[in-house]
């Protein structure tokens, strides 16, 4: 097959399923092209604006040509000014320029390629986060309604994957809830610590700038703040080499892949439940479950969160790397990978939450499977139970531990060695050492007595920590969440 032509349609050519497959048309939109060089050109505004009001030579005239063209971009000529200077900020300089002729002079102005660069990122990853919070908020309120629902409802724990003592379907969902209340407060940390890198220059001294300004310090620190706060920022990193450290990406990456790693577990737990059939995610009246097994309703949503999740794990290398081998004042090793994986890290994260919210809306849970199960297991659990109530009733501890010792192994054969269901609590019944307690044995299987103070500690924590957290996002929270695909 030959190789499409320039002319080619969108479909002759690789295109990132992050952006045509899954993510938010707004967070696709905060990594595009349009917004990314849209941005340098308010960069440049804000820059001769500030160098104006500190008595640059700089007309209104000029001003208002370059707001006049902020969005006006020619990319085409953009990509050729690019292919011919192999610089592609000054090739986004000219391009602004050239429907700009009167501000050309001062575009840029004492200026590094960093100025536009690092700021844009910066202030992508800002607005990056001001997305992914409301979603992750509007996820944390969607199971906290359903935990609230399910508060009350036993269902068999599990440690090591093997039956453990009765817990609740709500308090289990508090646990993923925890995690992803724990992911809430590290991304507004790493937001709110984000700082603007500013005017820095060449090296991060200033240099151009005092220059610029016949070495008032004051005037270079002024331009520094006007700038900062024209891009909505209300700090400034003091120092910065070139570029800002590139530690700022590790820890902004780092609590993505700690989201990554939350939203993996949850989902892991939903395909588990899904295979034990007593929760699933929602499957729509028309969905195929497979191409050859008509029957079958697998759990696509939970896979896709956690083959992605995986993804978002590992991005977090990236910049550790990059940061890691940053010589000196900076070396230009990074700037490929950073267009990669920061951009990767957010659609990503956009992607699972937007999921896990379609997820946590059509959850449907199988009670009569999961009483069940409880069945089957709680006979064994009772056991200690049953010994104190014998105690009680003026038995011995050591002869009754015996008794149920040699019932539960012949039980546990017929349910491992023939299949058949636990009979535990029949073998009980029908052996009259235990008489003393027949008529308590029903009150001693309620499995309710079993789940500790499982409600009371989701209504406390739902109170007193979830619920608390999600008042900022109460006004951006989002409507139901249909994908797409």
């Amino acid at each position: 097959m030959a190789a499409p032509g320039a002319e080619e349609d969108v479909f002759g050519r690789y295109r990132s399923p992050l952006v045509s497959r899954y993510a938010s048309p707004e967070m696709g939109f905060n990594f595009s092209e349009r917004r990314k060089f849209g941005t340098w050109r308010r960069l440049w505004l804000y820059l001769a604006q500030a160098e104006k009001s500190l008595g640059l030579p700089i007309t209104n005239e000029q001003i208002q040509e370059m707001e006049a063209n902020l969005d006006n971009i020619d990319f085409k000529m953009a990509a050729e000014e690019e292919k011919r200077l192999r610089h592609d900020v000054m090739a986004h300089v000219h391009t602004f320029a050239h429907c700009c002729p009167k501000a050309a002079a001062i575009i840029h102005l004492g200026a590094t390629s960093c100025y536009v660069g690092d700021n844009t990122d910066l202030i992508v990853l800002r607005d990056g986060f001001n997305l992914l919070l409301p979603k992750l908020a509007t996820v944390i309120s969607r199971l906290a309604d359903f935990a609230e629902q399910y508060a009350d409802l036993p269902t068999l724990g599990f440690t090591h994957y093997q039956p453990a003592q009765l817990t609740t379907v709500g308090k289990r969902c508090c646990l993923w809830i925890q995690d992803l209340c724990m992911d809430l407060r590290n991304l507004e940390r790493a937001r709110d610590d984000l700082r603007f890198r500013g005017v820095k220059g060449t090296t991060g001294t200033q240099a151009s700038f005092l220059q610029l300004f016949e070495g008032d310090h004051d005037k270079v620190e002024e331009l520094d703040r006007l700038v900062t706060v024209k891009a909505g920022f209300k700090r400034a990193y003091l120092v910065t080499g070139q570029t800002y450290s590139r530690k700022v990406d590790v820890e902004v990456l780092s609590v993505l892949a700690s989201l990554g790693a939350s939203i993996h577990k949850i989902c892991t737990d939903i395909r588990l439940l899904a295979n034990l059939k007593e929760m699933e995610e929602p499957f729509e009246t028309d969905q195929i479950g497979s191409s050859a097994m008509p029957y079958k309703r697998n759990p696509m949503r939970s896979e896709r969160c956690c083959s992605l999740a995986r993804h978002l794990m590992t991005l977090v290398l990236n910049p550790l790397h990059t940061a890691s081998v940053q010589w000196f004042e900076r070396t230009l090793d990074d700037s490929a990978n950073r267009r990669v994986c920061l951009a990767e890290a957010f659609l990503t994260a956009d992607i699972i939450l937007s999921t896990l919210q379609n997820i946590s809306e059509g959850f449907v849970v199988y009670p009569k499977v999961i009483e069940r199960r409880i069945r089957q297991e709680l006979p064994f659990m009772a056991t200690e139970n049953i010994i104190m109530a014998m105690v009680k009733a003026g038995g011995n501890r050591q002869d009754c531990h015996e008794k149920i010792r040699i019932l539960s192994q012949q039980a546990a054969a017929v349910v491992k060695q023939e299949g058949g269901d636990n009979d535990l609590i029949a073998r009980i019944r029908a052996d009259p050492y235990f008489s003393p307690i027949q008529g308590q044995l029903e009150s001693l299987l309620e499995p309710t007595s079993f789940t500790g103070r499982a409600s009371q500690q989701v209504a406390r924590f739902l109170k007193e920590e979830a619920r608390p957290m999600l008042t900022p996002y109460q006004s951006k929270m989002g409507v139901k969440m249909e994908l797409a695909l």
